[in-house]
């Protein structure tokens, strides 16, 4: 499961470097577009910080209640078995 989000997120930081590249070879610039879509560099900043002050404590609230439940599951599972796949 691992490898396969990280082969995903190369996939996404390769694309993103590709699309990147053109656009900064047509001269658009990240500046252009925040502004073409009536943005600021203080009002991302903000929404990020917004964002990540309702989601941390909602994922903390989260965690507290699965990671017990996980460990708990993962203490009574029959010996023997494996989540890794072996070929």
């Amino acid at each position: 499961m691992l490898h396969s989000l990280i082969r995903t997120l190369v996939k996404v930081a390769v694309a993103s470097l590709i699309v990147g590249t053109i656009l900064a070879h047509f001269g658009i610039t990240a500046e252009q577009l925040m502004r073409e879509f009536g943005l600021s560099l203080e009002r991302v900043e903000d929404i990020a910080r917004r964002g990540f002050a309702w989601a941390l404590p909602n994922a903390l609230l989260g965690l507290m209640v699965i990671l017990p439940i996980w460990f708990l599951l993962y203490l009574l599972r029959p010996p023997g078995r494996s989540s890794e796949r072996q070929d």
